[in-house]
C-alpha cells in the first residue's frame, strides 16, 4: 500500500511540474476538434485523477499534503505570472475535486473520479486562463476541457481495463471450480 501511495504521489507532483514546464515552454497544442490548449493541459488533467489515486491509496490527509507540495512545486517551476495562475487554479480546483470525489467515492471509483475531474477541470480552466491573462473564450475553454478530458480518459481507461481483466479471470476461476466441483 505504501508503494502504491508513493507512486501515486510522485506521479501527481511530476504531473504538476510537467504541466507548468510544458505550458511555459511549448505554448499551445492542438487537442482535437479544431481546438487548441496550453501544452500543459493534458498533464494538468491527469493530475486530477492522480490526486484521486493518492487519496485512494493513502487517505485525504496525505492527499492534502500532496496538494500543498504540488502547489509549492508549481510556484517554483513556472514564471511568476504562470506560477500564481497555476497555484490558485490548481489549489482551488483540487480542493473541489477532493470534495466531490470524497462524497461520491462510495458509489464507485470511476463515477467519483469522472465527476470530480469534471468539476476540477472546469474550475481549473476558468481560473487559470483568467489569472494567467489568456483569453477566456469558448475556443480557449473548450480546448482546455478537451485536453483535460483526454488526460482523464488516459488515466481512467487502464484502471477500467485492469478491473475488467481481473473480473474475467475471477469468473473463469469460479467456472473452473464449478467444473471440478
Amino acid at each position: 500500500m505504501k508503494v502504491r501511495a508513493g507512486l501515486a504521489m510522485a506521479g501527481y507532483v511530476a504531473g504538476v511540474i510537467a504541466a507548468n514546464m510544458m505550458t511555459a515552454s511549448a505554448g499551445l497544442w492542438p487537442v482535437g476538434f479544431g481546438l487548441m490548449a496550453t501544452a500543459g493541459t493534458v498533464f494538468a488533467g491527469a493530475s486530477f485523477v492522480l490526486r484521486d489515486l493518492v487519496q485512494e491509496a493513502a487517505g485525504r490527509r496525505v492527499a492534502l499534503i500532496a496538494l500543498a507540495i504540488a502547489c509549492a512545486v508549481s510556484a517554483l517551476t513556472a514564471t511568476p505570472a504562470l506560477a500564481l495562475a497555476s497555484a490558485l487554479a490548481f489549489g482551488l480546483a483540487e480542493l473541489l475535486d477532493m470534495g466531490v470525489y470524497t462524497k461520491l467515492r462510495k458509489r464507485g471509483w470511476v463515477r467519483a473520479a469522472a465527476a470530480s475531474n469534471l468539476i476540477g477541470a472546469v474550475v481549473d480552466t476558468f481560473v487559470f486562463l483568467w489569472v494567467a491573462g489568456f483569453p477566456v473564450t469558448a475556443l480557449a475553454v473548450g480546448g482546455q476541457l478537451v485536453g483535460k478530458g483526454w488526460a482523464t480518459v488516459a488515466v481512467v481507461a487502464p484502471v477500467l481495463l485492469a478491473r475488467a481483466v481481473r473480473y474475467v479471470w475471477s469468473q473463469r476461476a469460479v467456472s473452473d471450480d464449478a467444473v471440478r466441483g
